[in-house]
């Protein structure tokens, strides 16, 4: 459930005026109704129009033409908010489709914690198929804009909820996990294009983006910064020297432990370093090998990391869902991959103590429960998921667990 006490950056702006709305996914998995809201957090649907996907793993919506419709019911020079939430590259795939469509495995470049094989590198052409999808249908809605006369005064924001669905990345904290494309455009607003910035933003300066580039005021609750200084300024690279570093989080993604509970984490990532701190490294971070590591995507990827396991090759299962250390430090620009864990490198020592001395007051400032010793509360809140499959349920359908490399 969602509490409607805590105000949303669409409700402040539907209140002022603005048209809401959203096509495909909007706020979730969760139950909002029960909470409170009228709608949708993320506005009222417009799913109407459908089409013939290209192949089986695309939705058959067409979510340009629910744009279009959504602007067909706006109150005439009423200002508009729209939340295109495609269901690609979420999977599952058609397996192949990137290759039927003429791309070539020789183009990938496979990330280094995945093997280089023909199996991986088609299930990325898979992936970057679905995004191509993507793009088509965000290309018709600037189109749309355009001939409307609303491209320039419309800020469009082009980003990603989490990394690509595959072992390490979705649903984790390293560097492909977190580290997500953003591209933002407002030419009315003052925002100059082909610049790149690298100053650290969060999810949680979005909504004041937003709020007070309608020119009204964040809710208090709302603890991040609006991006308009960054984003109005001249030049690229970094801008604001105060946005040095970013704190991520993980509790509970999808489930596949007793009694569902997470996997909690804490990092802090600084231009130079990237700093993990496993709450509990006796859990599987990907859940339980008996639910069939539930918390990574199924995939021909994921199908072969666990075969090469059986085949005792642990290489790429390790990294993808072995148990982790408490600590894990990595170099960016060494190992932009992450997948060298130095935190037990005397030569890092003291930079490793700096950033977990830097994590541990900000989270006390942030009053996190897992860091004042109350973390157990994330682990009890109930999973929208746990009326439908039983933990029993799970393990009476999965493989024993496997061995880990070394045992």
């Amino acid at each position: 459930m969602f509490p409607s006490k805590f105000p949303v950056y669409t409700n402040l702006l539907e209140a002022a005026g603005y048209h809401v709305g959203f096509t495909a996914k909007g706020w979730g998995p969760g139950d909002f109704a029960a909470g409170g809201f009228k709608h949708n957090p993320a506005g009222t649907q417009y799913n109407q129009f459908k089409n013939k996907p290209p192949t089986s793993g695309i939705a058959a919506i067409d979510y340009a033409a629910n744009f279009k419709a959504f602007l067909d019911k706006r109150p005439k020079g009423a200002p508009f908010c729209f939340w295109y939430g495609g269901h690609e590259p979420h999977r599952a795939y058609e397996a192949g489709s990137g290759l039927k469509a003429g791309k070539k495995l020789a183009d990938v470049t496979v990330p280094p914690y995945l093997p280089d094989t023909d199996i991986v590198r088609s299930d990325l052409l898979d992936y970057a198929l679905e995004i191509e999808w993507y793009d088509n249908h965000l290309g018709r809605m600037l189109k749309t804009l355009e001939e409307m006369g609303e491209l320039d005064n419309t800020i469009i924001v082009s980003t990603s909820d989490n990394g690509m669905p595959f072992p390490r990345v979705k649903g984790h904290i390293f560097e492909d996990a977190c580290h997500l494309p953003l591209a933002i455009r407002w030419p009315a607003g003052g925002v100059k294009g082909g610049r790149k910035i690298d100053d650290f933003v969060s999810y949680i300066d979005y909504a004041p983006t937003f709020l007070t580039a309608a020119g009204l005021q964040p809710d208090p609750g709302m603890t991040g910064k609006s991006l308009l200084p960054i984003l109005t300024a001249a030049g690229s690279g970094q801008v604001d020297p105060a946005r040095d570093h970013v704190i991520l989080g993980r509790e509970r993604t999808d489930v596949g432990r007793e009694n569902d509970v997470g996997f909690p984490v804490r990092a802090i990532r600084t231009k130079d370093f990237l700093y993990v701190h496993n709450f509990a490294p006796d859990r599987w971070p990907c859940g339980n090998p008996e639910t069939g590591f539930q918390d990574t995507d199924d995939s021909p990827t994921k199908s072969l990391l666990l075969k090469q396991k059986e085949q005792g090759e642990y290489k790429y299962f390790d990294l993808a869902m072995a148990k982790r250390p408490g600590e894990e430090l990595y170099v960016l620009s060494t190992d932009p991959g992450t997948v060298t864990n130095l935190a037990a490198d005397a030569k890092l020592a003291d930079a490793k103590a700096k950033l977990w001395a830097q994590l541990q007051r900000e989270l006390q400032a942030q009053q996190d429960p897992r860091i004042l010793g109350k973390g157990d509360v994330f682990d009890h809140y109930q999973y929208v998921g746990a009326k439908n499959k039983s933990w029993s349920a799970r393990t009476q359908k999965q493989p024993a667990e496997p061995k880990k490399s070394g045992e």
